[in-house]
């Protein structure tokens, strides 16, 4: 049964820091060196809408929207009212302040730098391999089956919504690109429903959902095709020692065969040439007379040494040419034996690079996570600090308070000990009160 490889992979946050992830959404440079691929800002969303959509090369020909329009930026804008426009009017109805309403929730999250506007993911059924030979014909069929993987990811994920998605046929392998929004529900801070990336994709769910995903990939596939073909399956293979040398110069020597073909041709017909020479040679020496002086000797005219020495001119350049030829080839088919041989260990170590590179995007999404943490708890941190500055300032107005009613006159001064015996107040409070108290009285006098 022939295999398959399939992927499934979801755009995500690489950069680390808070100043990393500000340079990358602040920067005006078309690129920047600190990687990020993940959708958090309008201006990210509008690049990806333009290579979606083959914007830029204006080549739409060879690709084919299966969900959404022409505008990736629009679809997402329209998920946003839908998803999130009832949360947003009910949310503003319960503030009193102005400047805490939010007015349009797209801007407000593009604006965010802690979380991203949309998530992309990037599926693949076959590597370059498999496609190379395939026509036009049997690579669109490919459309059904990308149109139920949109219907299979909406169902295993019920808290991720696709804006719009794309399949890109000019590529080594038709390839879906799918942009949609994450939401949680029920939130109790801001918002009751608000995006939510690493709400919905985690490491253990995003595993998940790469097993169902790749299953009923495959399975839409052979129906769709009416083939028989199973996945390749994940394996963590060992260390190979894959002989490179042989393999240096093989296009070149490949193309010296082709070139030695025509050679051989030639060499064959000088071949046939050389057997009616050697007829002729064989003719000469019979026709050879004894030497009147000596029989033991011949004689022969110039006119046929001469024919054979061109005989055996023929002879040494066609046997020569011939060497080469078989050389040459006897090296290309040491070659290709040797790359037959060494086939499954490239592919095991093609496979566990691919099993390397799953490890490393598993860490840096456990990092974004870990990233996402340490921001909410500095919001959470800044907001005691808030609450604490907030309380400072009540308690500093409550003393001030004390000092302009209990200044004037001793008939609060009960009152003053009940809450320093209540621990309300403390000797330095009492102290401050006192002293402005006798300032104040001697002011009067």
């Amino acid at each position: 049964m022939e295999e398959l490889s399939y992927s499934l992979h979801l755009s995500n946050d690489k950069n680390k820091t808070k100043r990393a992830r500000q340079f990358a959404k602040s920067s005006k440079l078309s690129t920047t060196s600190l990687s990020n691929n993940a959708i958090q800002t309008h201006q990210q969303l509008s690049k990806v809408d333009k290579h979606n959509l083959r914007k830029y090369d204006n080549d739409k020909d060879l690709i084919c929207i299966i969900r959404g329009t022409s505008s990736v930026v629009e679809d997402t804008k329209n998920l946003y009212l839908e998803l999130f426009e009832d949360a947003r009017i009910k949310y503003n109805e319960k503030q009193k302040r102005n400047d805490r309403k939010i007015e349009n929730y797209f801007n407000h999250i593009s604006n965010d730098n802690k979380r991203d506007l949309a998530c992309e993911i990037i599926i693949e059924l076959g590597d370059m391999d498999f496609w190379a030979d395939k026509n036009d014909d049997f690579k669109h069929k490919m459309v059904d089956v990308y149109k139920e993987q949109i219907l299979d990811l909406e169902n295993i994920v019920s808290n991720f919504k696709i804006a719009n998605a794309t399949i890109h046929f000019d590529e080594s392998s038709p390839h879906l690109h799918i942009v949609g929004v994450p939401f949680k529900e029920g939130s109790k801070n801001g918002m009751v429903v608000q995006v939510g990336k690493s709400d919905v994709f985690t490491t253990d769910s995003l595993r998940n959902i790469q097993d169902k995903m790749r299953e009923y990939c495959i399975s839409t596939f052979n129906k769709v095709y009416d083939l028989n073909y199973s996945l390749k399956i994940k394996e963590e293979g060992r260390n190979q020692d894959i002989n490179v040398k042989n393999m240096i110069n093989y296009r070149e020597l490949k193309k010296e065969q082709e070139k030695n073909k025509k050679r051989l041709n030639e060499l064959n017909d000088k071949a046939d040439d050389l057997q009616n020479k050697s007829l002729q040679i064989t003719n000469i020496i019979d026709n050879l007379k004894p030497n009147k002086l000596n029989k033991n000797n011949y004689s022969i005219t110039n006119d046929e040494i001469n024919e054979i020495k061109d005989y055996i001119k023929q002879t040494q350049d066609t046997t020569s040419n011939l060497k080469t030829t078989n050389d040459l080839t006897t090296i290309l088919e040491h070659y290709e034996d040797d790359l037959k041989n060494h086939s499954k260990e490239v592919k095991n170590l093609q496979q566990r690079i691919k099993n390397r590179d799953n490890k490393i995007n598993e860490l840096e999404y456990k990092l974004d996570f870990a990233n996402d943490t340490i921001d909410e708890l500095e919001d959470k941190v800044s907001k005691l600090e808030e609450m604490l500055e907030y309380f400072k300032n009540l308690w500093k107005r409550f003393i001030e308070f004390l000092q302009n009613k209990f200044f004037s006159t001793d008939k609060y001064d009960n009152i003053i000990q009940d809450l320093y015996n209540e621990d309300i107040l403390d000797n330095d409070d009492i102290d401050v009160i006192q002293n402005n108290k006798s300032k104040n009285e001697e002011i009067e006098r």
